[in-house]
């Protein structure tokens, strides 16, 4: 039977901290970028919650609510900023190797994101790794820790929640739905944070993910 891996992808395979934070950095100062890239992660799943939008129009609202709050006025090139950023978001150094040694061992992968297609699509080619599968937020026109992206997953593949494992860095996007769910998780702490919704593995980064995906499912 078939072994799925499921992986959200900006924060666990690309550097969306490093990205936003770089526009964040451009618009408002390097002093106020740590801060205001706290506050981004604050309001950005309120936006996502109110109504489903594109995650494009996600990134400018968010943005434009931020620049609002710090009464800054943005210029109509500067509104998009993020949205127009993204493609260029690096992955984190790691990543790429890890997914091909996950391949190699015979795991099938996919990616559950909170984005539009046309985004995912310029990350996984800078990922450079192919995935057997994706479902992005555009699809099911519903953001995680919503749990329409699972659901379309199990629907496609028909797999078995034995055979499959989701890796994930947010516990509030990622772990705490799989676990409403039953399903075994990977948390890719990176921010060395403290769990408040205990996945079944935790990594500080996906060196050694086909180590512990072995582990949850065996061959």
């Amino acid at each position: 039977m078939e072994r799925w891996a499921t992986f959200d992808c900006y924060g666990t395979l690309i550097d969306w901290n490093e990205g936003i934070r770089q526009e964040l950095e451009r618009l408002f100062g390097v002093a106020q970028a740590p801060r205001l890239l706290e506050r981004y992660h604050e309001l950005e799943p309120v936006v996502e919650e109110e109504s489903y939008r594109s995650y494009r129009d996600v990134l400018t609202l968010t943005l434009a609510r931020i620049a609002a709050e710090e009464g800054v006025g943005l210029a109509a090139d500067e509104r998009a900023a993020l949205a127009q950023s993204l493609p260029s978001w690096e992955p984190f150094p790691e990543v790429r190797a890890a997914l091909a040694e996950a391949r190699r061992r015979g795991w099938r992968l996919g990616i559950l994101s909170n984005t539009d297609r046309d985004f995912l699509e310029a990350s996984m080619r800078r990922l450079g790794v192919h995935f057997d599968l994706t479902i992005v937020a555009q699809d099911v026109r519903s953001y995680k820790p919503g749990h329409a992206h699972w659901q379309r997953f199990f629907e496609e593949t028909g797999a078995g929640g034995d055979r499959h494992v989701h890796v994930g860095a947010s516990l509030f996007h990622d772990i705490a739905p799989a676990n409403e769910l039953g399903l075994r998780s990977i948390w890719i702490n990176r921010l060395g944070e403290q769990a408040t919704a205990p996945p079944a593995r935790e990594l500080r980064d996906l060196s050694p993910l086909s180590e512990a995906l072995d582990e949850l499912a065996p061959t």
